[in-house]
């Protein structure tokens, strides 16, 4: 593709997705399976706007059925289908349009996801664009009949292990996926997504209280150290604000959130979206509560120049300053989840959490986070 967008102050090459791949394929096979010729090119319009002509690879045919295959461009975003061939296997039947998975596309195993279970792993978004191309294709040919479409991935099954699918429930291979058409490089959108099919999961099995981590720390913290099992959780990455969002959408009753405190105590200035590249300032809040809290002027002036949350402990705990500061800080995170969450939605909902570090541990939790915890364990258990 010859479409960029610039992040970063880096110019990056967008892609396309395989369920681009898996409609393109589509529409060439049902192309040359209606005028018996070769296809070398197809064009296929996304649903974001943008024209796409594509080569056909590895054609085959048969007197029933045409088998094309695309190749994946994911531009310069760092995605492991980059490269692979999607193939999209046509026949003619009566009536309709009926899209089934083949070698290497997942098979769905557990409720909640996009597709039901027992389902090949097709989202929404490509079923419609394979199903769009080929209505096109029907009636440039006057063709008045249905299709059969068997979309597969030859190195799809070893690619999937590299993917959430396996924790997702999704088995034998993997997703395809796209709601644009297109790839955008670091997508956050796709994480996101990603955030909200784990989120579905967890809702579908029957969960209320939805366990969030926005890391690695968090996660080792949750199993080690509070006994939970993580396989359970969702990993939510820097989108607190989304996870958090799309929790109280789906109709959980109460998050319990465990994470680091380089990342939750940003949640102190309402900041929702933890990556550095959008806001940091870990140093101001303790410098900004320390002064609160009565703290000398030299003492603020060293906060502001720490350069981690423990320096700031250090230098709080020497002043004698940790637990009023931590306290005054505890209470403006839980006004800020309170506005984000009940604030905003009206419901009853509540968010617990524990915030540690790995030198001194648990440095604040809300009043009923031990025994969300606790529940949460028992249920586990039981």
């Amino acid at each position: 593709m010859d479409r960029y967008v610039v992040k970063n102050q880096i110019k990056l090459a967008l892609g396309y997705t395989t369920g681009s791949c898996a409609a393109a394929a589509s529409k060439a096979a049902a192309v040359a399976l209606l005028c018996g010729g070769p296809v070398r090119q197809v064009q296929l319009m996304t649903p974001k706007g943008i024209l796409l002509t594509l080569d056909v690879e590895d054609m085959t045919r048969t007197p029933e059925q045409v088998c094309c295959a695309v190749r994946k461009d994911a531009g310069d975003d760092p995605d492991i289908t980059h490269g692979i061939l999607v193939y999209a296997t046509v026949s003619r039947i009566e009536t309709g349009i009926v899209i089934d998975g083949g070698t290497g596309i997942g098979r769905v195993t557990r409720p909640g996801l996009a597709q039901p279970v027992g389902t090949a792993a097709i989202n929404p978004g490509p079923r419609a664009q394979i199903k769009q191309a080929l209505e096109a294709v029907a009636q440039e040919y006057n063709y008045t009949g249905g299709f059969s479409v068997v979309i597969s991935i030859p190195d799809g099954e070893k690619l999937a292990a590299r993917t959430m699918n396996p924790q997702l429930g999704i088995v034998g291979g993997l997703s395809v996926l796209g709601t644009s058409g297109i790839v955008e490089p670091m997508s956050e959108q796709a994480l996101i997504d990603t955030i909200h099919v784990d989120i579905d999961a967890r809702y579908a099995a029957g969960q209320r209280t939805l366990l969030l981590c926005p890391g690695n720390y968090g996660e080792d913290f949750a199993r080690e150290v509070l006994g939970l099992d993580i396989s359970r959780g969702v990993k939510c990455s820097n989108f607190l604000g989304e996870a958090l969002d799309y929790a109280v959408y789906r109709g959980f009753d109460r998050v319990l959130l465990i994470g680091h405190a380089g990342k939750l105590i940003k949640l102190a200035a309402g900041v929702f979206q933890t990556h550095s590249a959008y806001a940091d300032g870990r140093q101001e809040i303790f410098a900004a509560h320390a002064a609160l809290c009565g703290a000398e002027q030299e003492t603020v002036r060293r906060l502001m120049e720490a350069v981690t949350v423990d320096a700031c402990l250090d230098i709080l705990q020497e002043a004698g300053l940790d637990k009023p500061v931590l306290a005054s800080i505890s209470q403006k995170i839980q006004s800020h989840l309170f506005h984000r969450t009940t604030g905003k939605s009206g419901r009853d909902f509540q968010v617990e959490y524990v915030m540690f570090t790995n030198q001194y541990g648990v440095l604040m939790q809300t009043e009923q986070a031990a025994d969300c915890i606790a529940a949460r364990r028992k249920e586990e258990q039981g």
